[in-house]
């Protein structure tokens, strides 16, 4: 299986390009577990959605830390059938998933955020998750947007989208749940983010 995510920075000042960069330097513990390659546009990040979406949340957590506004855009993709298989890329949570039943996948996805690790940063997240290559993929969507309804980071409902608002650690573990226990194990399944912090909107 492929996984991975493009993710893209970008900070409201003038000073952004210190900005990035200090972001960047917070996925230095990561660089043994994952393949991460930046250029001019965006930065991608392949390997295990343990480190994968950590990587992700301490890359945005960093760069929340600072008084400017900033907005990041994620796709996340898993069991894309045009990647290469990546043995790195392996998951036992997709595992252990496969024939889980739904109320199930649901309850331990609601243990795993309250479980989560407190970073210290309030970040807003709306995004959208896609099954593809399913016949009643809404089955799934609708099972996970009913655990992000008690995941105690849900905010509102959008058109096409689902706000969550929160401690950047609870957000992205809400995040990491709905993109590994819904849809199937071996499927194609996708989410596309943005994530926002210090917004001038919300004062």
């Amino acid at each position: 299986m492929f996984i991975g995510a493009q993710v893209s920075l970008y900070p409201m000042t003038s000073d952004f390009v210190r900005v990035i960069l200090s972001g960047l330097d917070a996925l230095t513990p990561y660089r043994d577990r994952l393949r991460i390659e930046t250029d001019d546009i965006s930065t991608l990040m392949v390997g295990a959605p343990g480190p994968l979406l950590d990587a992700i949340r301490d890359l945005f957590a960093r760069t929340a830390n600072d008084p400017a506004h900033v907005t990041m855009h994620v796709t996340l993709s898993r069991g894309c059938p045009g990647e290469p298989d990546e043995p790195h890329c392996r998951c036992d949570v997709l595992a252990v998933a496969q024939g889980t039943p739904l109320a199930v996948r649901q309850a331990d996805a609601l243990a795993a955020v309250q479980a989560a690790p407190v970073m210290g940063v309030e970040i807003d997240v709306q995004f959208s998750l896609y099954v593809l290559g399913q016949d009643r993929h809404m089955d799934e969507i609708y099972g996970c947007i009913d655990f992000l309804k008690t995941s105690g980071t849900f905010l509102r409902s959008k058109n096409f989208c689902t706000r969550l608002r929160g401690d950047a650690g609870a957000v992205f573990e809400t995040v990491r749940q709905a993109f590994l226990r819904f849809g199937p194990a071996e499927g194609h399944v996708t989410i596309d983010l943005t994530a926002s912090a210090n917004s001038p909107s919300a004062r």
